[in-house]
């Protein structure tokens, strides 16, 4: 993958990639990875001019951006930059988004607290074969000879439902929340969008107070009932945006890792070779996969509390901070030959940061590398023979649009069963062969050259 990853050089060179980055051209969102090796070579704190006016900052470099993933100078508090927060994604959000991802210590301690209790390793691994069940029943349900578009048909759907079921949400209610959820995947940052997008939102947060209110008066074992009767006594609107960010952040980001996953490991028949042959891979597969090509492209908001020095660049108080996770997990300071995928690799789990790093640590990776590894290991056993339906669009189906914050596919076409040709009996006789004098003929071997 060498000519993929060939970095440009030279001070007109950056400039182009520079404003590309800046603009969110097309060609860098369908593949990033040349320019963020330019820039950690060239400019590894690099001065963005962003279309929402806003100074913007982006850190490439894997030992800076671990540094900067727990650097209390840049905040995550929406509420202490809201014109900021305003400028890059609009103005009616604020009730859903003002969560724990948005939030610093000790407000964000409080809420974290709550929430982490639903996915601790041992709650989450109480769920496997529910999961499992699940991902079945979505691979049941595809065609298998036909092309399907497994975003739509598998990716989504799964970890979206996973969430219905942790929440305690009726089966029935079900196809309109995805449906929402997938108006808002569309359109968050699709400013095209914005009147789909205000309808969608507002319509899940009614959707989510309905739920709440419903779980006080009829409680559970789900999770939700739990944060109900948390003794930290989450008041409604914490309860809602606290839903509102398990689900848009448990999601999309496994839903996009689904498909980045899969994509790689057919781009690669020999890395798929090996999880085909020993399935016990597909865990260690998980973390090299969220490495090579994670979901999350850059890191959520986050601005500069003070002015701040990173590498020799100052970064001045009021400025946006992007922390460009897909390099940082391809930097070859921190990673033996990272742009190869090797599902092999070892000692990675606790170093990539596809996860993020420090107090926003991602609460829901137990839940996600469960999700991963099931989804895998079933793909893996119903289909082995599953292909691109058309590895021509696979190359440029990946997301579009002005802000790189996820990096995953708007389609991935696969036939699950393709047609293959028999094998397991031998070929007619020719005539000839069989008016031969010299006796009947030899079998000839089948094969793509006869």
């Amino acid at each position: 993958m060498a000519q993929e990853n060939a970095a440009p050089n030279g001070g007109e060179a950056l400039r182009d990639i520079v404003s590309s980055v800046s603009r969110g051209a097309p060609e860098f969102r369908t593949c990033p990875h040349p320019v963020y090796a330019a820039l950690r070579e060239q400019d590894p704190v690099c001065r963005l001019t962003p279309a929402h006016g806003v100074d913007t900052y982006l850190i490439t470099r894997y030992d800076d951006a671990r540094d900067a993933l727990s650097d209390p100078r840049f905040s995550k508090n929406m509420r202490g930059a809201l014109d900021t927060y305003h400028a890059v994604y609009g103005s009616f959000f604020d009730a859903l988004d003002d969560n724990v991802l948005n939030s610093d210590p000790p407000r964000h301690t409080r809420l974290r607290r709550t929430l982490r209790s639903a996915f601790t390793p041992r709650r989450v691994e109480g769920m496997r074969p529910r999961i499992t069940e699940i991902a079945e029943g979505l691979l049941r349900d595809c065609p298998k000879t036909e092309p399907v578009d497994l975003m739509s048909a598998f990716a989504f759907p799964f970890p979206i439902t996973v969430l219905c079921e942790l929440m305690g949400i009726p089966e029935e209610d079900r196809p309109e929340i995805l449906g929402q959820f997938s108006v808002v995947t569309r359109a968050r940052f699709d400013p095209r969008m914005k009147a789909e997008l205000r309808a969608a939102e507002e319509w899940l947060q009614a959707r989510l107070n309905r739920l709440i209110a419903y779980t006080r008066a009829h409680p559970s074992d789900c999770f939700l009932s739990d944060l109900i009767r948390s003794e930290e006594g989450l008041d409604d609107a914490e309860l809602v945006s606290s839903l509102w960010v398990l689900f848009f952040a448990g999601h999309k980001t496994t839903a996009f890792q689904i498909g980045n996953s899969v994509l790689d490991l057919l781009l690669r028949p020999d890395q798929l070779e090996k999880l085909r042959l020993d399935p016990s891979l597909i865990p260690r597969a998980v973390e090299e996969l969220v490495r090579f090509e994670g979901s999350v492209e850059t890191s959520t908001f986050r601005y500069a509390a003070e002015d701040a020095e990173v590498r020799g660049t100052v970064v001045p108080k009021g400025a946006l901070v992007q922390i460009a996770i897909s390099s940082a997990n391809r930097d070859p300071g921190q990673f033996d030959s990272p742009d190869v995928l090797d599902v092999t690799r070892e000692g990675i789990q606790s170093t990539h940061l596809g996860f993020g790093h420090g107090t926003h640590y991602c609460l829901g990776a137990p839940l996600a590398r469960l999700e991963l590894d099931i989804a895998l290991s079933c793909l893996l056993r119903e289909f082995p023979e599953m292909e691109l339906a058309d590895p021509r669009e696979s190359q440029g189906a990946w997301l579009k649009g002005p802000v790189a914050a996820f990096r995953g596919l708007e389609r991935l076409l696969l036939t699950l069963e393709p047609v293959l040709p028999r094998t397991d009996l031998a070929p007619e006789p020719s005539p000839r062969a069989v008016a031969s004098p010299a006796g009947p003929a030899s079998a000839a071997p089948v094969g793509p050259g006869n």
